[in-house]
């Protein structure tokens, strides 16, 4: 048995946790640099705002309906999504953490317990604890389970939690009533193609031979049929996998023409990008830095460049990364254009120890020495606390606009909720 535990419109309730006054009233969370809605609470989606819908495309219901706008923070997201985990893990610790709301829990070594109960346990203890409402679905795959979560979310009879049918009267019922459009994995190009072959809901795909289905599509259609019928197709992913790239990038609030800005916002991402390196143990053997213009501008000039360089021996010293980066974005550079993002890219990422290069000249000793100190000042006075001038210490031109934000407030000290 499997169970996904997903938050419920979770932007949204991470802001409402914080600011009770938002409960019951619709709430849009906007994208970088206030584009466009990301998020919606359930009353924000009653009254039509759509998802990815651009902002000024809704201002007037904004304005009818008293609708409270905020920019992402990913700080308190993050933050909050990694309490959610760890209050689900007092109850259930093997799970694969899925996405930022979602975490999917591998039942099987509780066999012989009410699952069920042991889920509603957790779920009430996650409100309790963190304020976030979810919805957990139980099933003997992980597609089923999404299936049974769909109608612990719909369903008032359910109350927030929902095993997937045993009985066949009762299973086919449900996965009759669900299109194939809306099945995990699926999407609406294949579900376009599914059309064509006769298959319009999840009672067509479990019922469809295996075989047929790999051979139309992939793989990965075929383990999502099976699942349907009931047959797990792998396994949970307990230990994350390690990534290969790591990429740091944003879209400017607004577009610089200045090499100096341009540096900044190449220095920040870089030094960024080196700190998460060192949080997971890890070094880079390659450096990208890319930066180009507006490309929905097309009454602007337009430009992109790329560049790149070997780190030898692979590091995850901030001062490597940052003159490497800087330098790349110096010979991107060009006079003249308006430029709208940047960002670098750290690849060939390996763990564990190192062989140094023969002519390297810096002590990789005293550079770890280095690099910890900082990091450990910066966990303890927060993020940036000491970090390269070359990131700049003022106000900067080319950071995301951010008009709606609430406070982080749980990871500033000097933004913690007070009393009134």
């Amino acid at each position: 048995m499997y169970a996904l535990v997903d938050c419920n419109n979770f932007y949204a309730s991470c802001e409402r946790v914080f600011q009770p006054e938002l409960e019951g009233r619709p709430v849009i969370v906007l994208s970088n640099n206030d584009g466009c809605v990301v998020a919606r609470s359930q009353e924000a989606k009653d009254v039509g705002i759509g998802m990815g819908e651009p902002l000024f495309k809704c201002r007037e219901r904004i304005r009818r309906h008293r609708i409270a706008v905020r920019s992402s923070n990913y700080a308190l997201y993050e933050d909050m999504s990694r309490r959610v985990v760890q209050t689900i893990m007092r109850f259930i610790p093997d799970l694969e953490i899925y996405s930022i709301d979602e975490v999917f829990l591998d039942l099987d070594p509780l066999a012989g317990r009410d699952l069920e109960t042991l889920c509603r346990t957790a779920r009430a203890t996650v409100r309790r604890w963190t304020g976030i409402p979810v919805s957990v679905g139980l099933g003997p795959t992980r597609t089923l389970a999404k299936l049974a979560n769909r109608i612990a979310k719909r369903s008032p009879d359910a109350d927030g939690v929902c095993t997937f049918p045993t009985d066949e009267t009762h299973r086919t019922r449900v996965l009759e009533s669900v299109a194939i459009e809306d099945v995990w994995g699926i999407g609406r190009r294949w579900a376009k193609r599914l059309h064509r072959i006769g298959i319009h809901t999840a009672l067509d795909m479990s019922r469809a031979p295996a075989t047929e289905i790999r051979r139309n599509f992939n793989i990965v259609a075929m383990h999502t049929a099976l699942e349907l019928r009931g047959v797990p197709c792998g396994e949970l992913e307990t230990d994350p996998p390690l990534r290969q790239t790591l990429v740091r990038s944003r879209s400017f609030g607004s577009m610089v023409s200045e090499w100096d800005d341009l540096s900044e916002a190449i220095a920040s991402h870089a030094i960024r990008a080196a700190e998460k390196l060192r949080h997971e143990n890890a070094r880079a053997g390659h450096l990208t830095v890319f930066i180009h213009t507006n490309r929905f501008r097309d009454e602007l000039p337009q430009y992109s460049g790329s560049g790149g360089c070997e780190l030898l021996p692979p590091t995850s010293t901030t001062p490597v990364i940052l003159a490497r980066a800087l330098a790349i974005g110096r010979r991107l550079w060009r006079a003249g254009f308006q430029y709208k993002k940047a960002g670098v890219m750290l690849s060939e990422i390996t763990r564990g120890p190192t062989q140094g290069g023969l002519f390297e000249q810096r002590d990789e000793r005293r550079d770890d020495r280095l690099m910890n100190t900082m990091d450990r000042i910066n966990l303890k006075m927060g993020s940036g606390t000491l970090r390269p001038a070359a990131s700049s210490f003022t106000p900067r031109r080319w950071t995301m606009n951010q008009d709606h934000r609430s406070p982080r407030f749980t990871t500033r000290w000097d933004e913690l909720p007070r009393t009134r």
